[in-house]
């Protein structure tokens, strides 16, 4: 299976942006249109986006509605969500009204039936964001910290159906530092859900570690900022993933 790049979109007040260690104070806006940039990044090759309602994360509940429902009108690939999702209701609405697959993070911490509920229900269309700062999972936009490394929670869902497990190393998240390999590599080798890495991709050279045989464990990687501020050439990127010579 071809390792899939994930292009971010980030909206916060409307407009797409890149936080820098998660911090909701240090946003960069690169595109007050995400509409506009989720059809750049259909137009350059992506085949799958990912996006994330920052409000809704701090808030417990959608925020940028409005902004999703654009995007999943504008492209034809498949959009996954999170932030801001609760409870098995915003789940099922969000699958109605086009997203491909839900990610839910802080209430896999707090209400783990509900991720077993959702998966139950929703096959395929359910996903687990374990977002980790200092080895310990991060809940509420990274605002709080629980007791639980990501391996712990990330057994929790084992054997329920979880469709992916998002991981982001929240120290690492924006500042372009390199992905934390020896972290997502040993959380992926300590589940049989597919792990995504995020935060911190840079470079050509993440591009290449992630292309290596020892990576295929990883359905792929997200990346942010490197993509926005042009460290990353997309074609570039793409072609070495997919082996098109």
């Amino acid at each position: 299976m071809t390792t899939r790049l994930f292009p971010a979109i980030d909206i916060k007040d409307g407009a797409c942006v890149r936080l820098e260690l998660g911090d909701m104070e240090s946003a960069t806006i690169y595109n007050g249109d995400p509409t506009a940039q989720a059809k750049t990044f259909e137009k350059q090759g992506f085949d799958y986006i990912h996006v994330v309602d920052l409000d809704g994360a701090f808030a417990g509940h959608a925020v940028n509605k409005e902004a999703v429902d654009s995007i999943l009108s504008a492209v034809s690939v498949p959009v996954q969500l999170g932030g801001g999702i609760r409870s098995l209701k915003d789940i099922e609405t969000w699958l109605e009204r086009g997203i491909e697959r839900v990610i839910v993070g802080t209430a896999a911490v707090k209400d783990p039936d509900l991720v077993k509920e959702a998966c139950k229900k929703f096959p395929g269309k359910v996903a687990v964001a374990i977002d980790a700062k200092g080895g310990k999972v991060a809940v509420e936009g990274w605002a709080k910290s629980s007791e639980l490394s990501a391996k712990e929670l990330a057994a929790r869902f084992a054997d329920v159906g979880v469709a992916a497990i998002i991981y982001t190393d929240i120290d690492r998240d924006g500042v372009l530092a390199g992905i934390n390999w020896e972290a997502t590599l040993a959380l992926a080798a300590s589940t049989p859900i597919p792990v995504i890495a995020s935060g911190g991709l840079a470079s050509m050279a993440d591009i290449e570690r992630l292309a290596q045989e020892d990576t295929d464990v990883l359905e792929g990687a997200i990346s942010g900022r490197a993509l926005y501020d042009g460290r990353l050439d997309p074609e570039k990127a793409l072609i070495r993933l997919r082996g098109i010579t």
